[in-house]
């Protein structure tokens, strides 16, 4: 006999394509979510970062649900939806916002507050040493965006204490999988891995994705994040 799977596709979705209907459940909820490489809360918030990076608000409230019932707090939703605004535009998350509202709605929550907790340090080599990327690279054509580099992303963003730096990577790098910037992911898969990100999370993070931001986007990312480990292994 076939194995049987829990159904998590809808009905509708059986009765126009029994074949999404089947690869939802057999492969991406059948051994995709169920996998221990990375942990529930972990798929949950590399999911609802590539909606809001994509821009598929109709997606997000189950999945906001979802992540919510894994571990995922409201606040941090919310602070994915800000890193998200900048990294992938204010369109995607104002979109998203309203699409919050209605699962915060519907779970109770009346207002999200900020942590009252000081910001965060960031490592002073390594900052230094991205400041005078952009110095050298930006400053010179864009001031103002280096500017806003240094100051509103580096200096306020990435040091805010209302989601992990580890969890605040995983989000950046899942919405760059997803529109497609490999360019971008040097930078900011190398910055996870610091932040906590292991191997082989990395890895399992780009299997994922590859259901929500597409095959393509997935497997151009496999050759950024070779390389990276080559280099951090000393290979």
């Amino acid at each position: 006999m076939p194995e049987e799977f829990p159904r998590v596709a809808p009905a509708m979705i059986y009765d126009t394509t029994p074949g999404l209907g089947a690869f939802t459940d057999r492969v991406l909820f059948g051994r995709v979510w169920p996998s221990d490489a990375l942990t529930q809360r972990d798929r949950s918030l590399l999911t609802i970062s590539a909606l809001i990076a994509g821009g598929k608000v109709p997606q997000l409230g189950s999945h906001s649900a979802r992540g919510l019932d894994n571990g995922l707090l409201p606040e941090e939703l919310a602070e994915i939806t800000l890193q998200l605004a900048i990294y992938t535009g204010w369109p995607n998350a104002m979109s998203a916002a309203a699409e919050l509202r209605k699962v915060f709605d519907e779970r109770g929550v009346a207002q999200v507050t900020q942590s009252p907790s000081p910001k965060l340090d960031l490592p002073a080599e390594a900052e230094a040493a991205r400041a005078a990327i952009v110095d050298k690279n930006v400053r010179p054509t864009a001031p103002l965006l280096a500017d806003l580099t240094d100051e509103a992303l580096f200096g306020d963003l990435w040091r805010r204490p209302d989601l992990s730096p580890r969890d605040r990577s995983l989000a950046t790098v899942a919405a760059l999988v997803m529109i497609g910037q490999p360019e971008q992911l040097p930078f900011h898969m190398n910055r996870a891995l610091d932040n906590g990100l292991t191997e082989e999370q990395a890895g399992a993070a780009l299997a994922h994705l590859a259901f929500y931001a597409g095959w393509p986007r997935a497997m151009s990312a496999v050759p950024v994040l070779k390389q990276i480990l080559e280099q951090r292994n000393g290979n």
